[in-house]
């Protein structure tokens, strides 16, 4: 980080959103900030093992904030927390110590103060954010946090198999219920519902691509 300017980071990270919009430059800015507070300067390199993020929305600002620290869910340094908040933590894992930063909501409107000139809103508010003071955008608070070690990257450290649909689940995630281990969709509503069975089961055999092969799902 210590290298890099914030324009150079926030062309990187448009580059990889495929655009530059008012919550990439929020992602960006709470990056930064938030890697700042926590004591890591080189997410990308030797403080890559010290950092887990949560982020608290699925929108522009969490593909910035991934573009910045490297971290991802695949990862598992990246925890998506579906809360619908324009908000990220910043954990580091070494110190423990870990910040909260969460986007004033009156900064929206006062970006047009900054370039009232500027008749769109979302350019108004694009050039506002990229020099507003850091306590004009946000509100930060230190914050503690207990991760489990099913949560932690690495290895899973358990994978057992559902009762009901006999489909694998690791990392933990399982719910005992009844004497019964049963994974989260069939102890309640799942965000699918299965409509055709394509006949990829356990113990069905098929041809396997091109050379015709039977192999077995196990």
């Amino acid at each position: 980080m210590a290298d890099l300017d914030f324009h150079t980071l926030l062309e990187e990270s448009a580059r990889i959103h495929g655009r530059l919009c008012p919550g990439q430059i929020l992602g960006v800015r709470m990056a930064i900030l938030g890697l700042r507070e926590i004591g890591i300067e080189n997410p990308k390199g030797n403080g890559r093992k010290d950092l887990i993020v949560f982020v608290e929305m699925d929108r522009c600002a969490t593909d910035a904030i991934q573009s910045i620290t490297g971290c991802s869910l695949g990862k598992r340094t990246m925890k998506f927390m579906d809360y619908g908040k324009m908000a990220a933590t910043f954990l580091n894992l070494n110190t423990g110590k870990a910040v909260r930063i969460v986007a004033r909501e009156e900064a929206r409107e006062r970006a047009k103060e900054y370039f009232p000139e500027i008749e769109n809103r979302y350019t108004a508010q694009s050039e506002a954010y990229k020099i507003m003071p850091d306590q004009g955008l946000f509100n930060i608070m230190e914050v503690k946090i207990e991760l489990k070690p099913e949560d932690m990257p690495g290895r899973p450290l358990k994978r057992v198999q559902c009762d009901l649909c006999g489909e694998y689940v690791q990392d933990m995630k399982e719910v005992h219920r009844d004497g019964m281990i049963l994974c989260k969709p069939c102890t309640e509503r799942g965000y699918y519902t299965v409509q055709t069975d394509m006949g990829y089961q356990k113990g069905i055999e098929y041809p396997d691509g091109d050379n015709q092969e039977l192999i077995r799902i196990l």
